[in-house]
């Protein structure tokens, strides 16, 4: 049986991504949720993670005695695990395209990630507004992201951005999350597009698992003092 190891829902942005890849896909495997404590070497966390994965840092999935760690060796090994699901796009092109799209997701964006904490269960849109007039970075960033969905639902008929359901849009699941909690501004094509990856069940089942956690953590909220 697969085990993944997962920090909070609501928080994990890394942890979404095998963990919507591998539900959307109806890959069975058995959930390990570690709560986010802190992320100091003595903390619960990484006490517990220690004792699974060398690297301390979740997502991480085990397979009996063996253990992938990072989100884009763990999407690689299920592809091959099993190869008749087609987590990746069939056609040789639209594969390395999407294998590109998404070592971009992994690498890159920091301004995105770093002003904008995924936080599924939050509406902040007044703390948006101020980072997109406040931050060039940002509003580049998300007219990169805006520009290649555009470009990957175009070439490929969407409803998603290979066409059906793959590695890159579990991959970019936790943009969209963060695209809807700051409301930041995107065009009504790439709105329509959020909307489609929401109700995926995968994700709708992610984001339900989210909203019932009711585990606010103030070192993960710097912008806020308690949740709504």
């Amino acid at each position: 049986m697969l085990t993944l190891y997962i920090g909070n829902k609501n928080y994990s942005s890394w942890s979404m991504r095998p963990w919507v890849l591998m539900k959307q896909a109806g890959i069975p495997f058995e959930e390990v949720k570690l709560r986010f404590d802190s992320f100091s070497g003595d903390s619960q966390f990484k006490q517990r993670l220690g004792k699974v994965s060398p690297a301390g840092k979740v997502p991480v999935l085990t397979d009996g005695e063996l253990v992938v760690w990072d989100t884009l060796a763990i999407a690689e090994y299920l592809a091959e695990k099993f190869p008749e699901l087609h987590l990746w796009p069939r056609e040789t092109p639209a594969r390395a395209r999407a294998r590109s799209v998404c070592a971009e997701m992994h690498s890159g964006f920091s301004a995105l990630r770093n002003l904008c904490g995924m936080n599924i269960e939050a509406s902040l849109p007044e703390a948006g507004a101020i980072l997109w007039r406040d931050h060039a970075e940002l509003r580049g960033e998300v007219a990169r992201i805006v520009e290649m969905w555009q470009e990957l639902l175009g070439m490929h008929g969407g409803p998603m951005l290979f066409g059906g359901f793959s590695v890159a849009d579990a991959f970019y699941a936790p943009v969209v999350m963060r695209l809807r909690t700051y409301a930041l501004p995107v065009p009504a094509d790439i709105t329509a597009y959020l909307q489609r990856v929401c109700e995926l069940p995968g994700v709708a089942a992610w984001i339900s698992d989210a909203l019932a956690e009711k585990d606010f953590l103030p070192f993960e909220e710097p912008y806020r003092t308690a949740s709504d």
